[in-house]
């Protein structure tokens, strides 16, 4: 069988992963037509937006992607393209795996944790009134009205809309992941002593949704500051955790942390019957056309996308095969060197073609 796939290049070093992740994917013998599209900002001077109509097209089109990194600008410019992305075509559900594997350096052995983020909602919805504004100033007399609390008058406001809807869905594709792939707890993680009519709405909905999986998914619940603090003491009691999109973000970078960092951090964004794969990590425009960052996150999205394909054997032999070369040391990024300055460290492209060789 063939797949058609969107592969989305991305800027900075996007177009580089992504061409050591698609050789990697063919490399387990699965066939792939490829629509390759470009978003971000290398694209914007020619098609005026970061994010073109034919990329969302080809993805509605296919069903399947897999993207490299798109630059984010911090405080300025275009909002998230991989926020839009998600938006537009109701990718509810981001996936991300935290997982050890041997020959990565970190402080933390054994970790398998999973973080089901809720995509849509929450305060990444962009619901934002700049300061000063006439439209801010009127809102924030409307709330002063409404709700009889002061709000200093050159504020910006953010809305954080938490739904029932949205809620039941995130935390029911949490329940229904871990009785697929035989995990045992589900924790649904929020901030609820103190937003008790968003935050609280989650757990109430999530605990009207773990009683259809009594008796075959353990389900608990903690409170986000707690929980970083308990995933750095005694992450081993942790399974898959799921949470409202902020906490979900900001918690999926620590797991990163506690398996070796984002450079092997992978993430899968899932709606109905639509799934775009990607890396973690960002594109790190400095090293642009280096040929030195590191693939292993964006490979490890494509060991996503085949399991989602139910190409399970084909997901089994690339997985290996990532892990071997990671223990193996030799053929590594210099990121994965004990030193980051270790002359035999190899490129993006030659440990892709380390990872293809250890497959056959």
């Amino acid at each position: 069988m063939t797949y058609n796939v969107t592969l989305i290049r991305g800027d900075g070093v996007g177009p580089e992963l992504a061409e050591a992740a698609r050789r990697v994917l063919e490399g387990t013998g699965i066939k792939f037509n490829w629509d390759i599209v470009d978003a971000g900002v290398d694209i914007m001077e020619t098609a005026g937006t970061p994010l073109p109509d034919n990329v969302l097209a080809s993805i509605r089109k296919n069903k399947v992607a897999i993207k490299a990194p798109i630059t984010t600008p911090i405080g300025t410019g275009f909002r998230s393209v991989n926020v839009a992305i998600r938006k537009e075509l109701d990718l509810y559900t981001c996936l991300r795996p935290a997982k050890s594997y041997k020959g990565v350096r970190s402080k933390y052995q054994d970790i398998d944790l999973v973080i089901v983020r809720e995509n849509t909602e929450d305060l990444y919805a962009g619901i934002e009134f700049e300061e000063g504004r006439p439209e801010t100033k009127k809102l924030i007399k409307e709330i002063e009205t409404i709700g009889k609390k002061p709000i200093r008058p050159d504020s910006g406001i953010s809305i954080k809309p938490i739904s029932k809807q949205g809620t039941e869905r995130i935390v029911r594709f949490a329940f229904d992941y871990a009785v697929e792939n035989k995990r045992k707890k589900v924790t649904a993680i929020t901030k609820a002593n103190i937003m008790k009519y968003t935050d609280g709405l989650f757990f109430h909905v999530a605990r009207e949704v773990a009683k259809d999986y009594e008796g075959r998914i353990e389900y608990e619940e903690r409170l986000i500051d707690n929980m970083c603090m308990q995933l750095v003491q005694k992450p081993e009691l942790y399974d898959v955790m799921v949470l409202p999109n902020l906490y979900g973000d900001i918690l999926s970078d620590l797991c990163a942390g506690l398996t070796g960092g984002l450079g092997i951090a992978p993430g899968a964004n899932i709606g109905k019957d639509i799934a775009v794969f990607e890396a973690v990590h960002g594109s790190a425009p400095k090293y642009k056309g280096q040929n030195k960052v590191n693939p292993t996150a964006l490979i490890l999205s494509g060991v996503m996308m085949l399991r989602y394909l139910k190409e399970t054997k084909a997901a089994d032999k690339l997985e290996a095969a990532v892990a071997q070369v990671i223990v193996e040391g030799k053929a590594v990024t210099y990121d994965m060197k004990p030193h980051r300055d270790d002359p035999t460290a190899v490129g993006t492209s030659q440990m892709a073609d380390a990872i293809i060789a250890a497959m056959k």
